[in-house]
């Protein structure tokens, strides 16, 4: 690995450095902390509740144990007892993101958000006005700190694949500069998994060549590459070991799909409960197309079985939708006609295809009013930002008393859009 503090630091040579990747430090725990100060210091944990738990986010002082985004809720706890286990507020982290995102936009218009708590940004334009890239970046942090009171990681470097591993290697709060000059100095030390697309299998795949370090990759031949990789993917590697990633920051980058999906406690093979779950998520989905003024055409139903198998179910309308109850129908019709047999874990909806909804032509069918579902569900949207999420709701979703719950689910994954 390079190590800290080896000329790459917040006062090296940023000369031609002018893609900047931020990354704000563990943000959903930091924003719970933010809103209470008593936990300042104390390990917390978002997510994780349920047997079937996931940790969306773990704060500093829960990572010395061991704690991870994307661990098992009951591990993390083994890990981490006395850790402070927060259920997860995405309209407060939506509203953050925004915010931060509003300061990235102010230094420059080329922002490109990977996720709420990501962005590359390109500063070409702005180095006359605000100064070098690392001055920027500094001022970047600054800001987010004093108006937000969050802090964020930054990596400065002439190409997106290097900012990204700088601002990685910045973390928690801190700036790393990666000179032109000095990429492969900086880069042929690290594993090969530092490099994007290396995951578990294809690193097995180079060990077994022999390769373990990203300047081992780049002196291999390309078609020893090949042979193990395929064609992309030993292209793809072969240039990113040399230090060349020609990817410019692009922004507003439209979603290709937006959905939802959730997770059961217990695996279920209940129609009753499996159908409130699709309603639910057909309810989340639809809300996220309004929010995004996206409405699609196809939509797809996604069916994790106990053992782990997915089956995911499409089907395309005649018109694009951002309507739940047309988003729900075809779901359900989808699952009735895949009826799995198997007990299941998890199920899940999204909508691709997608367009601007005010473009989008709406169909009517014989006899249909010219005002119905798409408009009840905006007047039930409007309502709930007024008066808080849950308060209309269709009655299905209602639990009654004599009603079993079915549990709430585990895990919901609030940001499925791609």
């Amino acid at each position: 690995m390079v190590p800290r503090g080896g000329g790459f630091g917040p006062d090296a040579d940023d000369t031609g450095c002018t893609i900047l990747h931020v990354d704000m430090d563990a943000f959903y725990a930091a924003v719970e902390v933010r809103r209470r100060p008593e936990l300042r210091g104390k390990p917390v944990v978002v997510g994780g509740a349920g047997p079937r738990g996931v940790v969306s986010s773990a704060s500093y002082e829960a990572r010395k144990y061991g704690v991870r985004s994307a661990m098992p809720g009951a591990r993390a706890r083994r890990l981490c007892p006395h850790a402070v286990f927060l259920p997860p507020d995405f309209t407060e982290y939506a509203a953050a993101s925004r915010a931060v995102m509003g300061i990235f936009r102010d230094v420059t218009p080329l922002v490109e958000p990977l996720s709420m708590d990501e962005a590359f940004l390109d500063v070409a334009g702005a180095v006359r006005l605000l100064g070098r890239p690392a001055e920027i970046a500094t001022g970047i942090r600054r800001r987010v700190l004093e108006e937000q009171r969050l802090t964020c990681s930054v990596g400065v470097a002439p190409t997106k694949f290097i900012a990204k591993l700088g601002s990685t290697r910045a973390k928690p709060d801190g700036l790393e500069v990666v000179p032109a000059d000095r990429v492969l100095e900086y880069l042929h030390p690290l594993p090969v998994e530092a490099l994007w697309g290396v995951g578990e299998k294809s690193a097995e795949a180079l060990h077994k060549l022999g390769l373990r370090t990203v300047g081992d990759v780049a002196d291999a031949p390309l078609g020893l590459l090949r042979r193990a990789l395929g064609e992309a993917v030993a292209v793809h590697l072969s240039e990113l070991a040399a230090g060349r990633d020609p990817r410019a920051v692009v922004p507003h980058q439209p979603e290709k799909s937006i959905g939802a999906e959730t997770t059961f406690d217990v695996d279920v093979a209940d129609p009753r409960i499996i159908r409130e779950a699709l309603l639910a998520l057909s309810e989340k989905t639809a809300g996220r197309l309004r929010r995004a003024g996206q409405a699609g055409r196809t939509v797809t139903l996604k069916v994790r079985l106990s053992d782990f198998r997915t089956v995911n179910r499409s089907r395309t309308l005649g018109a694009a939708t951002d309507v739940a109850r047309e988003i729900f129908q075809t779901a359900w019709a989808l699952f009735e006609a895949l009826r799995p047999g198997d007990r299941i874990r998890l199920v899940g909806v999204r909508v691709d295809g997608l367009a601007g909804s005010d473009d989008a032509p709406h169909q009517l069918t014989l006899g249909e009013r010219e005002t119905g579902w798409r408009e009840a569900e905006r007047a039930a949207a409007a309502a709930a930002d007024r008066f808080g999420a849950g308060v209309v709701r269709p009655a299905s979703l209602l639990r009654l008393p004599d009603r079993p719950a079915a549990g709430p689910p585990s895990r919901i994954d609030h940001d499925n859009a791609r």
